[in-house]
Protein backbone atom coordinates (compact mmCIF):
# COMPACT_ATOMS: atom_id res chain seq x y z
CA UNK A 1 0.00 0.00 0.00
CA UNK A 2 1.02 3.60 -0.35
CA UNK A 3 0.23 6.40 2.06
CA UNK A 4 0.06 10.14 1.45
CA UNK A 5 -1.32 13.29 3.06
CA UNK A 6 -3.81 13.67 0.20
CA UNK A 7 -7.54 13.11 0.63
CA UNK A 8 -9.10 9.74 -0.23
CA UNK A 9 -10.65 11.26 -3.37
CA UNK A 10 -7.31 12.68 -4.54
CA UNK A 11 -5.60 9.34 -3.91
CA UNK A 12 -8.28 7.42 -5.77
CA UNK A 13 -8.06 9.75 -8.76
CA UNK A 14 -4.24 9.51 -8.84
CA UNK A 15 -4.29 5.69 -8.48
CA UNK A 16 -6.73 5.40 -11.37
CA UNK A 17 -4.69 7.77 -13.56
CA UNK A 18 -1.48 5.83 -12.86
CA UNK A 19 -3.06 2.38 -12.96
CA UNK A 20 -1.74 1.42 -9.51
CA UNK A 21 -2.45 -2.15 -8.48
CA UNK A 22 -2.22 -1.36 -4.77
CA UNK A 23 -4.22 0.65 -2.25
CA UNK A 24 -3.41 4.26 -1.42
CA UNK A 25 -4.27 5.30 2.10
CA UNK A 26 -4.84 8.85 3.27
CA UNK A 27 -2.91 10.09 6.29
CA UNK A 28 -4.43 13.55 6.43
CA UNK A 29 -3.75 13.79 10.17
CA UNK A 30 -0.13 12.70 9.62
CA UNK A 31 -0.31 10.05 12.36
CA UNK A 32 1.34 7.28 10.31
CA UNK A 33 4.01 9.61 8.96
CA UNK A 34 4.88 10.76 12.46
CA UNK A 35 4.84 7.22 13.87
CA UNK A 36 7.17 5.85 11.19
CA UNK A 37 9.40 8.92 11.04
CA UNK A 38 8.37 10.08 7.57
CA UNK A 39 7.41 13.52 8.94
CA UNK A 40 9.00 15.53 11.71
CA UNK A 41 5.91 17.49 12.72
CA UNK A 42 2.13 17.35 12.37
CA UNK A 43 2.31 20.44 10.15
CA UNK A 44 4.77 18.94 7.66
CA UNK A 45 3.84 19.79 4.08
CA UNK A 46 5.26 16.55 2.68
CA UNK A 47 6.32 13.17 4.01
CA UNK A 48 9.74 11.78 3.20
CA UNK A 49 9.79 8.68 1.06
CA UNK A 50 10.04 5.77 3.45
CA UNK A 51 9.15 2.09 3.24
CA UNK A 52 8.48 -0.31 6.07
CA UNK A 53 7.85 -4.03 5.81
CA UNK A 54 5.61 -5.46 8.51
CA UNK A 55 4.73 -9.05 9.31
CA UNK A 56 1.14 -10.27 9.60
CA UNK A 57 1.05 -9.13 13.25
CA UNK A 58 2.28 -5.63 12.42
CA UNK A 59 5.82 -6.16 13.74
CA UNK A 60 8.49 -4.18 11.89
CA UNK A 61 10.72 -6.43 9.77
CA UNK A 62 12.62 -3.96 7.59
CA UNK A 63 12.79 -0.22 7.22
CA UNK A 64 14.11 1.76 4.27
CA UNK A 65 14.92 5.34 5.23
CA UNK A 66 16.40 6.49 1.93
CA UNK A 67 14.53 5.51 -1.18
CA UNK A 68 15.93 5.58 -4.72
CA UNK A 69 12.85 5.72 -6.91
CA UNK A 70 14.64 3.94 -9.78
CA UNK A 71 15.79 0.83 -7.88
CA UNK A 72 13.69 0.81 -4.73
CA UNK A 73 10.79 -1.35 -5.97
CA UNK A 74 13.12 -4.14 -7.12
CA UNK A 75 15.15 -3.87 -3.88
CA UNK A 76 12.01 -4.28 -1.77
CA UNK A 77 10.75 -7.19 -3.88
CA UNK A 78 14.11 -8.96 -3.53
CA UNK A 79 13.98 -8.53 0.25
CA UNK A 80 10.39 -9.81 0.32
CA UNK A 81 11.44 -12.92 -1.57
CA UNK A 82 14.05 -13.58 1.12
CA UNK A 83 11.71 -12.85 4.03
CA UNK A 84 8.65 -14.61 2.63
CA UNK A 85 9.81 -17.60 0.55
CA UNK A 86 7.13 -19.65 -1.17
Amino acid sequence: MGVSFDSPNENQRWAEEEGFLFDLWSDEGRELALYYGAASSSGAAFASRRTVLLDEDGALLLEYESVSVGTHPSDVLADCELLFPN
